[in-house]
């Protein structure tokens, strides 16, 4: 896990950042109106943007900040988001594990990230949508 922030930052900035970390697969907000950078980085990761149904309250907030070590407020935000958005694939992300396990396959890191941007368990699994090939 990586957290960073900084203080009048650029699209470019949070893009740079976030190819350090990796590739993401979903950009999360902690507002159920997602701003527009956040709508910016789920469009230029080709991610899946999330929003909760409704706004987190600062309470919820208030208590990861306590339990996550954040630093500041912007952190606090990330968090809540990032964790708000996990709880709400849980579910999906271990049917696919348990599934991709049952039927040997071993890249089971692509098989979710294609399943939570809308690909059937079979077509991520396959590699097939349409005639094509996914992965």
């Amino acid at each position: 896990m990586s957290v960073k922030t900084a203080r009048f930052a650029g699209i470019d900035w949070f893009v740079g950042s976030i190819r350090e970390a990796g590739s993401p697969v979903v950009i999360a907000c902690d507002k159920k109106n997602a701003d527009e950078t956040a709508s910016k980085l789920a469009a230029i990761f080709d991610a899946v943007l999330f929003t909760p149904k409704d706004d987190i309250s600062v309470s919820r907030k208030k208590e990861i900040m306590r339990l996550m070590g954040a630093n500041n407020l912007h952190e606090r935000d990330a968090l809540m988001a990032a964790m708000t958005a996990y709880n709400a694939y849980a579910n999906k992300l271990n049917q696919v594990e348990h599934l991709s396990r049952q039927n040997g396959i071993d890249d089971i890191d692509t098989v979710k990230a294609l399943v939570l941007k809308k690909h059937s368990f079979h077509e991520a699994s396959t590699g097939k949508r349409a005639g094509r090939f996914v992965r």
